[in-house]
């Protein structure tokens, strides 16, 4: 009986050490937005700032796609090549042959809705593989990863595909309210990751599933639908930066997204995901991707070599570690 009143206080403080570590990063970009106001006084300008946050929406929208499916418990690294594949085939059913496309002349209005639709087979297949298989997501998707970025290369020739349609122009360049349209984009699909993972029935079991997910499926959680979904919604995320990126690229490149992944793990466990599944926040999450952003603008008006950016990438992922086994009890394996 005694042990029964007790447990319950002793769980208290770890729980608000977690909650901590989900908002640490505030204060830390507070510090990076003087550091950068110190090194150069174009850094506060609303130009810079507006232009750090547009680079960020991609990467932004990686990260919201992999810290839910890291939550579920799962890994997705195919969504690096996604990001790529995605909008090139898309596009290169619709742009003509002179402009590195398949010949194929589709009508342009299909662009976006067969880029999404790309992303969210890939998804799906990368699904079937892992839940109806019993396949290692890490490993599926490690190969997804190679698999899609040498379609990519296959599809486009190894050259860059432009004469991109207006529509996909248009995502990458417009501008509301004075904002460039792919933050508002961006801002809108974390408002409703967070509101659906913290208020609605299904995004809750993700947090379930990721944490235990026999006790999830013995609660009467459908586990694989809920996986099964979440990686599909992965799949059109990881597309929709494709399209954001080529339109404010204006092109699609033949390597488009190579090595982002290391980056989107980097802002995923910075901002408090566990890779061990059923812990984080999207709000962190979002945090670690604009911690980063920072960091490599004040780098690059410091004028640091951008071969060192990565460096400290992997240095902030250990850092982030250590801080997740002090503040959790528990290191991230």
């Amino acid at each position: 009986m005694t042990q029964t009143l007790t447990a319950p206080p002793a769980q208290r403080p770890r729980l608000r050490l977690t909650r901590f570590r989900d908002l640490a990063l505030v204060p830390a970009i507070v510090l990076l937005v003087l550091v950068g106001a110190l090194i150069d006084p174009v850094f506060l300008s609303r130009a810079n700032i507006l232009n750090v946050l547009q680079q960020q929406t991609e990467l932004s929208l990686l990260v919201l796609a992999e810290a839910v499916i890291l939550i579920a418990g799962k890994f997705d690294l195919s969504l690096e090549s996604t990001i790529g594949l995605a909008p090139a085939l898309a596009l290169g059913l619709v742009v003509p042959a002179a402009s590195h496309g398949l010949g194929t002349d589709w009508p342009t209005a299909l662009a976006i809705p067969l880029c999404l639709l790309t992303g969210a087979l890939i998804g799906a297949f990368n699904g079937l593989l892992i839940l109806r298989f019993k396949l290692s997501a890490f490993i599926v998707t490690l190969g997804m990863l190679i698999v899609l970025r040498g379609l990519q290369i296959g599809l486009t020739g190894g050259q860059n595909l432009f004469d991109i349609p207006q529509s996909v122009l248009y995502l990458g360049n417009a501008v509301w309210l004075g904002v460039p349209a792919s933050i508002w984009i961006c801002a809108a699909l974390f408002a409703v990751g967070i509101v659906a993972l913290g208020f609605v029935r299904h995004g809750r079991a993700v947090y379930a599933i990721g944490g235990n997910v026999d006790a999830a499926r013995a609660a009467g959680i459908r586990t694989e639908r809920i996986v099964w979904s979440v990686l599909i919604v992965g799949g059109v995320l990881a597309a929709l930066a494709g399209l954001l990126m080529t339109g404010r690229l204006g092109s699609v490149a033949a390597a488009q997204g190579q090595g982002m992944i290391f980056t989107v793990f980097a802002a995923a466990v910075i901002g408090g995901v566990s890779l061990d599944g059923g812990k984080g926040t999207l709000f962190g999450a979002l945090c670690g991707v604009i911690v980063l952003g920072l960091i490599n603008n004040i780098l690059t008006l410091g004028g640091v070599s951008a071969q060192w950016i990565q460096a400290i990438y992997g240095g902030i992922i250990l850092v982030a570690l250590i801080l997740a086994r002090l503040t959790s009890g528990k290191a991230q394996d």
